[in-house]
């Protein structure tokens, strides 16, 4: 059964770091995990974003709280590696940590390399760690804003023209509506009232979320979701938001 923790910016404080290792059922220095940067490539020097991620040289760490073990899993190279190869890697990992980028390339992704409907299948139970796109991905419907939406591969089933407020006046964004891997029945915002996030602040987020055919949960850097045995709460020692 695949457990979650879906957060903003990853282990930002120790309530989120108590609900991680409550999720794992033992300490994180017991535990396997394999790291997944593929969202960040679509951006400018992804690949340098992707090595600060792993190394643990950002602002709340991920990668590095002590695993037992860490690997790599690049999700655009499953396609071409036998099952056999890389599916027992990922059961016996205990957490699959799944760092940020873009939603619409991650959720492709997830399901194009066979991870998602393989997680689905497993007779165990693992730990999906989503940060900022990680989280948005795992919705069975999500919408994410763009000032110049990507080309290439993705579920978009639509896309709009909004107007958002921000602290140079009113701007267009373009906001893309997508399938994700379904494996929750809400949608995220991550960064939720984050100044450098301007989208995700209110009155943004208000209009961004009401675009989303689901109930949204809105989460700054110092709150995660917790979904497990068909629960879901809120740990958070900051500001969050549920918009049905």
């Amino acid at each position: 059964m695949v457990k979650l923790l879906l957060t903003s910016s990853g282990i930002s404080n120790p309530g989120i770091q108590n609900a991680l290792t409550a999720l794992l059922g033992k300490p994180i220095a017991e535990c396997k995990a394999l790291f997944v940067p593929t969202g960040v490539y679509p951006f400018p020097n992804g690949a340098y974003y992707a090595q600060r991620a792993i190394s643990g040289t950002i602002a709340s760490p991920l990668a590095q709280l002590g695993w037992l073990s860490l690997g790599v899993l690049e999700l655009t190279a499953l396609p071409s590696i036998d099952e056999k190869v890389w599916q027992p890697t990922i059961e016996e990992a205990d957490a699959i940590l799944v760092w940020g980028g873009d939603p619409l390339y991650l959720a492709y992704w997830l399901e194009e390399s066979g991870l998602n409907a393989f997680l689905r299948s497993l007779g165990k139970d693992i730990v999906y760690v989503g940060v900022s796109a990680g989280a948005i991905a795992t919705a069975r419907i999500f919408a994410e804003t763009y000032s110049n939406p990507p080309a290439g591969k993705h579920y978009a089933l639509n896309k709009e023209n909004i107007a958002f407020e921000t602290s140079q006046g009113i701007v267009s964004r373009t906001l893309v509506t997508a399938n994700g891997a379904g494996l929750v029945n809400f949608a995220v915002i991550p960064h939720y009232q984050n100044p450098d996030f301007a989208d995700a602040c209110e009155p943004n987020a208000s209009t961004w979320a009401s675009k989303i055919p689901a109930p949204v949960y809105a989460i700054d850097e110092q709150s995660a979701i917790v979904v497990s045995d068909g629960k879901t709460e809120i740990v958070s020692e900051g500001d969050w938001k549920l918009f049905h």
